[in-house]
């Protein structure tokens, strides 16, 4: 059978990964090399340096290529390398549009780098398609978008917003970090290029930092792996490694997180001191007829608005147990964070609050434990912080 005939669950598990031809280890190995004996000058392998090639890197390249329906694939050091990595491929001038409702780290990369170099961005809201049309300019050369979003979980029409791309020959950008492929795979929504922190869901178990982009054009994966190999963000082999066996429960793992996610969020819904909550796969989300329709699930991020004030909001954050106080998501264990001071502290407050973000915003990474737990946990917390 054709890896492109597989179900996902099966190329999550075999994708990219074949015995070692020497001993038949079925597992990867980790190729702790920096280089590679050549049997004449310019006559080797195809490995020669390992900032340019390895091959364990290479395995989690054709791996998250092919989970992603994707013809390429490159392995970064960060998520935020990755995107990086994305936005040298511009020059100065030119311009860019992104959600309004973004990751801290990508928004910091945005307005207080690259626009030091004379790129130029349009934050809007890209769920709303009339705004986001409005928004490209002439020197519109890239369309970057989170569905779901960071921390609002705002999903953008991916196939809308490709098309408007596309008849203005702008690229379109998709971070999949918080669907992951098991969700939602861009490329055939119409996207140009996916990038992933594979630090989260991908890798699993909060033990590694790395990133990826995925692309089904030659001429885009070429201008990438220059750039990769003339700048060098390159994970190591056992981080390829840790990702690459992340891989293979990928499937299992969001089967849980997404119904232990719903579980939370149906019970914040219907919490007395709850005054909001953003999930798209409660029917209450508005945006949630799009996440049904681009989706395979709704995902295991649940984010919420408590009534009470900003301090209690804070102080909530430190009464779990389960739900474990960090920064990142994305790993079998529960964890909880206050965006506004932590994950999204580089954008402005003038500039969250405008975009939707409350100071008290609360985000969960819902976890693989025993669901029951994990609300007792929050029930708990409720009792503490507003006894």
């Amino acid at each position: 059978m054709h890896d492109k005939d597989q179900a996902f669950a099966t190329k999550a598990v075999h994708a990219g990964t074949e015995p070692e031809p020497i001993t038949g280890a079925i597992m990867t190995p980790v190729f702790m090399t920096s280089t590679y004996v050549q049997k004449a000058p310019a006559e080797h392998t195809g490995y020669e340096y390992s900032r340019t090639g390895n091959p364990t890197r290479r395995a989690l390249a054709k791996a998250l290529a092919a989970l992603e329906n994707a013809d390429h694939g490159l392995c970064f050091a960060s998520g935020m390398s990755a995107t990086d990595t994305v936005l040298r491929t511009l020059k100065s001038g030119d311009h860019v549009i992104a959600g309004n409702d973004l990751y801290g780290g990508t928004y910091r990369l945005f307005t207080k780098v690259y626009q030091r170099f004379g790129l130029t961005f349009s934050f809007v809201d890209c769920t709303d398609l009339e705004a986001l049309e409005n928004a490209f300019q002439d020197n519109t050369k890239l369309l970057w978008l989170e569905s779901p979003t960071n921390p609002l979980l705002r999903i953008t029409d991916i196939k809308a917003a490709a098309a408007l791309a596309k008849k203005r020959d702008v690229l379109l950008a998709v971070d999949n970090t918080f669907a992951t492929p098991a969700l939602q795979q861009p490329l055939d929504l119409g996207a140009d290029i996916v990038v992933h922190s594979t630090t989260k869901y991908l890798g699993g178990h909060s033990d590694v930092v790395g990133g990826a982009v995925l692309t089904r054009s030659q001429k885009i994966f070429d201008e990438l792996a220059y750039l990769q190999n003339a700048v060098g963000a390159v994970p190591g082999p056992m981080d390829c490694f840790l990702v690459l066996r992340g891989l293979k429960t990928l499937s299992l793992r969001m089967e849980r997180h997404c119904a232990n996610a719903k579980r939370v969020a149906t019970f914040l819904a219907e919490h007395p001191k709850v005054d909001r909550v953003y999930y798209p796969g409660l029917e209450s989300h508005p945006n949630h007829e799009i996440a049904a329709k681009q989706m395979n699930d709704f995902g295991g991020m649940v984010s919420f608005e408590l009534k009470g004030t900003v301090e209690q909001g804070k102080v909530f954050c430190t009464k779990t147990k389960l739900f474990q106080l960090a920064e990142s998501l994305g790993g079998v264990e529960s964890l909880i964070e206050h965006p506004p001071t932590m994950t999204h502290g580089a954008i402005e407050p003038e500039v969250r609050r405008a975009a939707g973000l409350a100071d008290g915003l609360i985000r969960l990474s819902v976890g693989v434990e025993d669901c029951d737990d994990l609300i007792a946990d929050l029930t708990a917390a409720f009792e503490a912080c507003f006894a």
